[in-house]
């Protein structure tokens, strides 16, 4: 009877010493989850904070894993799928050590250190390597029982013939980026022409390039497509590359006009680069005009829209004002009106402006009428430069719509000292001396002008050659005036000056007319 009751109370108290045993692992199990987790993840703030250590995602992922392994251990857990939490964890636990690499080997070592950019793609191949180190320690040591190794192997074997049809095209492109990145043909910034896409590279991966177009667009190529076309790179080995641009002429204008017409609108074309000077060619005769070509160059590619726009809109003007005309295919019929005159309104308004004019007081309203009828009616397209500062001329102009803005070059830059105005003249000492433009105008809205020309003035001033003494005071006025000379300042000094230079200017304008 004692016996039985010392047996019970033995196995009473076995129970609830195993009781306290589970309810201490028990106890001590979520310690050290939540110690692990907490520990681990703490650690990677510091790093992310003070160190700029990269940890996304997977680092999250990792601390609970790493906790729950550490936990089943404390509870004594011995089943298989505790291995493979354990496998998990190292696997995981790379994106710790790539993490780790890219900062202080790859960013701290090497760019800021050597100064040696460091491309994502080798960024990229050394993380996968450092994965597949540890896939390998993982099959090597973790699942060591031959089983296992053989079902795993065997399961594995499966996957890859199904992943490797699958993924054909991706193993492609990282190969082919790998071959990009050993030849290196373009960089992050590069202009390409790939087939019939053009874009400026914005990045290069293990799988694709990806390009931004001039609207903007981005475009994903892959690299296995990539290597299978020709790379034409605007940018290398200087951003500095020549484009081509073809417009057909008349037959009936002579080649040298046409190529002097073409150079001049493209010369003047904002972005067009000086030096190479653009070149003109005549490259083929077509069924209803000759065909030339041109060459110019530029030194970034983002630009070449509104270059060639710009080329385009002058050839229009300098054409037009050249009386060069772009026919129209033969098979298509063209009904044409011969040019109108300037109105009669134009004409009346331009008249006005000469007979206000100092330079033509000395002229009869017969001699003016002349020179408007012998006169050319031009067009000027906004940005052109009606006249060049140093360029030789004998014309002169007035403006009649739109207007001009007048600069001056100091230390190899224009300096804006003026504008023009409809009624506005210019240009009169190049007519009537033949000196060299003293300064650039350029248009600064669409312009209409009047362009009066040396062998029109020279015959008016035949015909009434007194003109010439009030022509020579007048221009050795407005030169004192240039000079900041007034004629009462000095006295007889500015006088005697004044009579100096209108001897020079009188004798300048019969040599320069020939009289």
């Amino acid at each position: 009877m004692l016996f039985a009751v010392a047996l019970s109370v033995t196995i009473a108290f076995g129970k609830m010493l195993q009781a306290l045993i589970e309810s201490y692992r028990a106890a001590a199990t979520v310690v050290a989850f939540f110690c692990t987790y907490f520990c681990v993840l703490a650690l990677g703030r510091i790093l992310k904070r003070q160190a700029g250590v990269r940890l996304g995602i997977l680092f999250q992922i990792f601390c609970l894993t790493l906790a729950s392994y550490v936990a089943s251990g404390v509870y004594g857990i011995r089943a298989s799928w505790r291995g493979y939490v354990g496998a998990l964890c190292v696997l995981l636990g790379t994106s710790v050590v790539v993490a780790l690499v890219d900062r202080y080997i790859w960013d701290k070592w090497f760019e800021q250190r050597n100064r040696t950019p460091i491309p994502k793609l080798l960024r990229e191949i050394a993380a996968l390597c450092i994965f597949l180190v540890a896939l390998l320690l993982v099959l090597s040591f973790g699942f060591h029982a031959e089983g296992q190794l053989k079902g795993l192997l065997a399961g594995s074997g499966i996957a890859a013939v199904i992943l490797g049809f699958a993924a054909q095209n991706l193993l492609g492109s990282l190969v082919a980026g790998i071959s990009l990145q050993i030849s290196r043909p373009y960089r992050v910034g590069d202009w390409l022409q790939i087939g019939e896409r053009t874009g400026e590279v914005m990045e290069i991966n293990w799988r694709a390039t990806r390009l931004r177009t001039n609207d903007s667009i981005s475009i994903e190529v892959p690299n296995n497509e990539i290597i299978k076309h020709t790379i034409i790179n605007f940018h290398y080995p200087t951003e500095l590359h020549a484009m081509r641009l073809r417009v057909g002429i008349d037959y009936n204008v002579r080649p040298n006009r046409v190529k002097e017409a073409l150079f001049r609108a493209v010369h003047n074309a904002e972005g067009v680069i000086k030096d190479p000077r653009p070149k003109i060619y005549l490259i083929e005769f077509g069924e209803s005009a000759a065909i030339y070509e041109i060459k110019y160059y530029i030194n970034n590619h983002a630009v070449h829209n509104d270059v060639g726009d710009a080329i385009r809109t002058n050839i229009w003007y300098e054409l037009r004002r050249e009386k060069i005309t772009m026919p129209f295919p033969v098979r298509t019929l063209h009904v044409e009106r011969r040019p109108a005159q300037p109105s009669a309104e134009r004409r009346d308004e331009a008249r006005a402006i000469l007979r206000g004019e100092q330079l033509f007081h000395c002229l009869s309203d017969e001699q003016i009428d002349a020179l408007l009828t012998n006169s050319r009616m031009n067009h000027f397209g906004r940005g052109e430069r009606l006249i060049e500062e140093g360029a030789a001329g004998d014309s002169m102009f007035v403006l009649l719509r739109g207007s001009a803005h007048v600069s001056v070059a100091k230390d190899g830059a224009p300096i804006r000292v003026g504008m023009l105005q409809p009624g506005d003249c210019f240009g009169e000492m190049s007519l009537l001396t033949g000196e060299r433009r003293t300064a650039t105008v350029r248009a600064e809205r669409d312009c209409y002008v009047l362009e009066i020309s040396k062998p029109v003035m020279g015959e008016v001033i035949r015909q009434s050659p007194d003109c010439l003494t009030q022509l020579s005071e007048l221009l050795a006025t407005r030169r004192l005036e240039t000079e900041g000379v007034m004629k009462d300042a000095a006295g007889a000094k500015s006088s005697d000056k004044e009579h100096e230079y209108s001897a020079s200017f009188l004798s300048r304008l019969r040599a320069f007319f020939e009289l």
